[in-house]
């Protein structure tokens, strides 16, 4: 039995057969949003650092309370080459989630920046707060943290979907992942989540993981019906929704209601 150990509750879940869901996190600034996130049901929170003013000191912190929870702490960065992405590995991150992957060049940057050697060419920074600072032979250590770490790459261009079959042969990706906000923008049609042409970009990406030994992944489309169709048709890792419109959802709910209830 390994001396250290580190769980991924995504990466677990999807290698059962079963789905991944997890919340998209744009406003939370502390760890409460970890213990939110694993209260109601979600397997791991997507820190969106590509869309939202995160520093990197309370990245890390949401990252340790996420751990300690049992819910897989994933960042989104801002590209292939944000220059933080060792870093966010290093103070805890247990995936990365990277944008815009358009090439198989793209990909095997990504591949390089989150994986160690011998899959990639990631530094080794010594201790690691994900494996509660443990020592051990680092062949062990590398191991078991390469195992363990979600590489999502992110299929949201024309280009990339175009490349979507040889982006997907690249070792070390774990899930090839829609973004269909910003595919749809780029075929010209934002906002249009149930169009045939969108459904078919993701069943294409579906085909293309599937092929290659990979999960694949579903953002942006809200869509219950939709979101359980992909669900049934393969997909196994899913945002069910941001924070931010979690609150909004609920909130407006509310007020809704009290106002209705006095006629006003």
């Amino acid at each position: 039995m390994p001396s250290v150990e580190l769980r991924n509750p995504a990466l677990e879940r999807m290698r059962a057969g079963d789905v991944a869901l997890g919340m998209l996190v744009r406003l939370g600034r502390s760890g409460d949003i970890a213990r939110i996130a694993k209260t109601t049901g979600h397997d791991f929170i997507f820190l969106d650092v590509q869309h939202a003013i995160y520093s990197p000191e309370p990245s890390g912190h949401i990252a340790q309370a996420a751990l300690g929870v049992g819910v897989a702490p994933l960042v989104r960065v801002r590209s292939c080459h944000d220059p933080d992405i060792a870093l966010m590995l290093d103070c805890g991150a247990t995936g990365i989630v990277v944008p815009d992957v358009n090439t198989v060049a793209d990909a095997q940057t990504a591949v390089a920046t989150c994986k160690f050697a011998p899959i990639g060419r990631r530094s080794v920074g010594g201790l690691y707060p994900a494996l509660d600072f443990k020592t051990a032979p680092l062949t062990e250590t590398l191991q078991v943290l390469n195992n363990a770490t979600l590489l999502v790459c992110m299929i949201e261009t024309v280009e990339g979907l175009s490349n979507v079959e040889e982006i997907a042969k690249v070792d070390g990706i774990d899930v090839l992942h829609v973004g269909c906000n910003d595919l749809l923008s780029d075929m010209g049609k934002p906002g249009a989540f149930g169009d045939p042409i969108m459904i078919a970009a993701v069943e294409k990406v579906m085909a293309a993981a599937k092929a290659n030994g990979k999960f694949s992944g579903l953002g942006g489309d809200r869509d219950i019906e939709r979101q359980t169709r992909f669900i049934r048709g393969g997909v196994q890792f899913v945002t069910t929704q941001s924070d931010i419109a979690f609150l909004m959802a609920e909130a407006t709910r509310r007020t809704q209601t009290l106002r209705g209830a006095f006629g006003k």
